[in-house]
């Protein structure tokens, strides 16, 4: 009797690069920007008051310093975003999603379909400027392996939605 399951070796791998990845819409670069920049002066204010108001008061020169490193660290987290902006990529397949983006550090997340539990679309506040939202991937299990798909336009996100969530529903 032969047995019922059977777990044959893969030889054959598919090759990455025969995957036809899309790049995200160039105007969410702005809208990344734009975020980047929120996040640096609400957290660039607070720091310079802690600085002015704490520091300064023990060492007058420290704030130099302090100010020259924050300087510094926008403009290298400015520069991974920019660099890194090419490199943001998805395609949509008839069995998963797969998103990859770094510079720095590259990052490659597949997520067949099967395991998928949840689609949900977003848009943020500079998002809805100009007119794009981001598609959020929720996996069973870790939410570690969840994806999201930033900088697709509001249309193609629920296209891509409506896709997966018919293939999820089959």
């Amino acid at each position: 009797m032969q047995d019922a399951f059977q777990n044959n070796e893969v030889t054959n791998f598919p090759h990455i690069s025969s995957i036809t990845f899309t790049r995200i819409e160039k105007s969410y670069l702005k809208v990344a920007i734009l975020s980047v920049f929120s996040y640096v002066i609400v957290i660039g204010a607070l720091l310079v008051l802690f600085i002015e108001t704490v520091l300064k008061k023990k060492n007058p020169e420290t704030p130099l310093y302090l100010y020259l490193l924050m300087a510094i660290i926008a403009f290298f987290i400015l520069l991974n975003l920019i660099l890194g902006f090419p490199k943001r990529k998805y395609a949509v397949r008839d069995k998963d999603v797969t998103y990859k983006r770094g510079f720095l550090t590259r990052k490659m997340v597949t997520v067949p379909f099967s395991r998928i539990q949840h689609v949900q679309i977003n848009e943020g506040v500079f998002s809805r400027f100009f007119k794009l939202a981001s598609l959020k991937v929720y996996t069973a299990g870790d939410s570690s392996d969840d994806l999201e798909i930033k900088g697709l336009t509001k249309e193609r996100a629920i296209e891509i939605k409506e896709f997966i969530s018919s293939k999820i529903n089959e």
